[in-house]
């Protein structure tokens, strides 16, 4: 397998403006991420999960350390060129959708395109393979008010693929939604999985975990356990995280 992403003793130390305290977020991250590969983040609130995926993000930049996307410095990205790359190379998707309401289903599924200056031609021949994989064809010419909370994350999930990025990046994407309609939103990450679509998901549960191929353990800023799916099933590794989780936390205690 190829490595898509590269982290290397990875550190982010925040230094509050009031106190002049400093905050060690990352201590030291290391992680490599495959090609086509699906990997879960959990942790406890203040782990360091978030700011982890907010650097792979390039929305904020690690004190030490090295992090590569497909061979690309993203730490040397300069902050100009920075959401250029961001729509180029990364999808997003985010727990509260972040949708525009006064834009239709279609328009905020285009709007990475239209930003990225493409042409209407192509914008059209992208839009309706991608609409149909996630079952809102029918939705185009609605808004997002309109729309139920699953509907909304599948319009999202759209805008975030439209462009064939090379890394889907999902913070809590099942937060918002009941269960029934996660466990929909968790069967379409892993069919975008099996296109050959690398998915990094930050989540805090179990069961959203438990479709990824991996799931990495964060703890005070550090990767401190994961575990792999191999052959198991969705429910099989369910109860395999459920059983780490537990064994972390008696161990904590």
């Amino acid at each position: 397998m190829n490595e898509l992403l590269s982290v290397t003793s990875v550190k982010k130390v925040y230094q509050s403006k009031l106190s002049g305290v400093s905050v060690e977020a990352l201590k030291s991250i290391n992680l490599g991420i495959d090609q086509g590969e699906y990997v879960a983040i959990m942790g406890e609130s203040g782990s360091g999960k978030s700011t982890l995926l907010n650097l792979v993000a390039t929305l904020d930049k690690p004190t030490a350390g090295t992090m590569y996307l497909n061979g690309m410095d993203l730490t040397s990205i300069p902050e100009k060129h920075a959401a250029a790359f961001r729509r180029d190379h990364l999808g997003f998707v985010f727990q509260d959708f972040n949708l525009l309401d006064t834009f239709s289903t279609k328009d905020n599924i285009l709007l990475p395109l239209v930003l990225s200056q493409y042409k209407v031609k192509e914008m059209e021949r992208k839009l309706m393979p991608v609409a149909k994989a996630l079952g809102i064809e029918g939705l185009l010419e609605k808004y997002p008010y309109e729309l139920s909370g699953g509907q909304k994350q599948r319009v999202a999930v759209a805008r975030a693929i439209i462009t064939e990025p090379e890394l889907l990046l999902a913070d809590e994407p099942t937060g918002a939604l009941d269960s029934k309609t996660s466990e929909q939103l968790l069967q379409i990450f892993q069919q975008l999985k099996q296109r050959g679509q690398t998915i990094l998901m930050v989540t805090h549960s179990s069961i959203a975990a438990s479709h990824a191929d991996r799931v990495l353990f964060i703890k005070d800023g550090q990767v401190f356990h994961q575990l792999y799916r191999g052959q198991k099933e969705n429910y099989q590794f369910l109860e395999t995280i459920t059983e780490t989780m537990t064994a972390l936390l008696s161990k904590e205690g």
